[in-house]
């Protein structure tokens, strides 16, 4: 027995830095003491089967459902199981949020630069509404591990002529639309009897039952856009003075 101690420690050792390459991770990193168990514990899980099940509690349940508990049970393996992969809910998120958001492209430079801004916040919008809450997440931490989307927004902007201060300031007011709106639009509205609401209230919620989320987020879109054109144009007329 004492022969074969060294033997199977040097084996754990192998098989947890061939895991930590292929996953991207240095060798050793501790993610507590259930996560070097077994390999039956871990299920022979992948950084990608995680990522894919977190997905698919966004997509049926909502962001506020997802929970390290949650994952395990939805990828049928122990409770500690996912921390083998991921550190916290935190690291998850961003890796969810990298999956979801992956594949969106720069437009193609030929057209208007309002045309590729909307067609980049098409793609955007498409992936938010695939997985409700995603929103809300990258409100606060698309900085964080979503630069080159930001960059490509900015690049827009830029090209367009915006100074460096109204690049942030246009980029600021396009993520709070288009995040923020996230937990708001996917609401069904509960409009009380018209006959109690005041005049301007009942008559612009007359046609709701027909308004749909769709007709919003265009609406709001148009809007965004057509006052950033409005605003690079001052910002014109300012620098000829």
């Amino acid at each position: 027995m004492v022969g074969t101690e060294p033997t199977r420690t040097l084996a754990m050792g192998r098989a947890m830095t061939e895991k930590s390459v292929i996953l991207g991770r240095p060798a050793g990193r501790n993610t507590g003491a259930d996560s070097r168990t077994t390999g039956a514990t871990h299920g022979n899980l992948s950084e990608q089967e995680i990522v894919s099940a977190a997905l698919r509690v966004i997509h049926q349940d909502g962001l506020e459902k997802l929970s390290m508990r949650r994952l395990s049970r939805e990828l049928g393996v122990s409770a500690m199981a996912p921390y083998y992969y991921v550190t916290d809910k935190h690291e998850l998120l961003d890796l969810v949020a990298t999956e979801a958001l992956g594949g969106i492209t720069a437009p193609d430079p030929g057209p208007a630069w309002t045309e590729r801004l909307r067609l980049l916040i098409d793609q955007i919008d498409e992936r938010l509404s695939t997985y409700p809450g995603l929103g809300e997440v990258l409100l606060d931490r698309m900085l964080k591990s979503q630069r080159h989307l930001v960059a490509l927004v900015m690049d827009i902007l830029f090209d367009a002529g915006f100074s460096d201060r109204n690049v942030y300031c246009a980029y600021a007011t396009i993520h709070t639309y288009l995040y923020g709106r996230s937990g708001v639009t996917t609401q069904d509205p509960t409009i009380p009897d018209r006959n109690s609401l005041p005049e301007p209230i009942a008559r612009a919620t007359e046609h709701i039952d027909r308004i749909h989320g769709s007709d919003v987020y265009r609406f709001g879109v148009a809007t965004l856009i057509a006052g950033l054109q409005a605003q690079l144009e001052l910002q014109q007329e300012h620098q000829q003075d």
